[in-house]
């Protein structure tokens, strides 16, 4: 059926990629962010098959990829996860694809239009990470919200956080729950995020994205950065008016690094949209997307 969801896997850029996929229709690949896998898209996925040929993927290290470094690494940067997506998308046979986005994800795909923008049909981005942020990241007073960005970085986290799975479970919670605008949507699932990230690898696979990408972090932070010229993709950004981490003020320099762009707020949603309000987040993608050529 349409809507079945499936589970799957291909070898692609050197790994066992794990997939999600389900529909029929135009590809769209769904990227997630941290502490998410393929999993968090399922509510998108059931709404959209009907139109879309939904593919999400477990980045290296999350889920049930691949995770060839299992120890502390610098290995699992954007350019690399966008290597990895387009040999995802190759693996499947599929030339022009849309791409939505959140979280790390969004990295991923700034870095993968920037590398193949023939490729792409469209950008939707949840909450968007780009350069415009600039050194909003380490305000005092957002600190506390952006801690774990470095505490991810400590080589013996991993052990820590995955000492037992009550540590997993509360360490967890604290993000899925903190988040979240609407806190209890995780309430049943829970079990599942701890079962997942307590797979042998994976709290460091999650982790080594924050090692690998702490530098080009750091480098738009202090002002080093070279400023990228704006991405000319058409590109739809629909940011959770209430995320404590992405504040929404940070949305005033869209504009300067997509040239083609239509953004709002989602405004019943925090850090998840996707999760917290799928069938308006299915409904807003497939409004997007109906408009753009593959």
């Amino acid at each position: 059926m349409a809507n079945e969801i499936g589970e799957y896997f291909v070898s692609a850029n050197g790994i066992r990629t794990h997939y999600l996929r389900g529909g029929s229709g135009p590809t769209l690949l769904l990227l997630h962010g941290w502490p998410e896998w393929s999993h968090i898209w399922r509510p998108v996925i059931t709404r959209l098959a009907g139109d879309y040929d939904l593919v999400a993927g477990d980045f290296r290290g999350f889920g049930e990829s691949d995770n060839p470094s299992p120890e502390p690494s610098l290995d699992a940067g954007p350019a690399v996860l966008a290597d990895d997506v387009l040999a995802l998308a190759d693996a499947l046979g599929v030339e022009r694809f849309g791409i939505v986005a959140h979280d790390i994800g969004s990295f991923v795909a700034q870095t993968l239009v920037r590398q193949a923008p023939e490729r792409v049909a469209g950008l939707f981005f949840f909450n968007c990470a780009y350069p415009g942020i600039g050194a909003r990241w380490v305000e005092p007073r957002h600190l506390s919200e952006t801690w774990y960005q470095f505490f991810h970085q400590l080589p013996w986290v991993a052990e820590l956080i995955g000492s037992s799975r009550e540590s997993c479970r509360i360490y967890l919670d604290n993000f899925l729950r903190h988040w979240a605008y609407q806190d209890h949507v995780f309430d049943d699932e829970i079990d599942l995020w701890v079962d997942n990230f307590m797979r042998p690898g994976n709290l460091q696979g999650g982790f080594n994205w924050y090692r690998s990408n702490h530098e080009s972090r750091m480098a738009v932070i202090e002002g080093r950065a070279p400023t990228p010229g704006p991405i000319d993709c058409p590109t739809r950004v629909f940011w959770g008016a209430h995320d404590p981490l992405f504040k929404r003020e940070w949305t005033d320099a869209l504009g300067e690094y997509f040239s083609d762009l239509e953004f709002d707020f989602a405004p019943d949603a925090g850090h998840f949209v996707h999760y917290e309000t799928p069938q308006r987040a299915a409904d807003e993608i497939a409004r997007f997307f109906s408009r753009q050529t593959f």
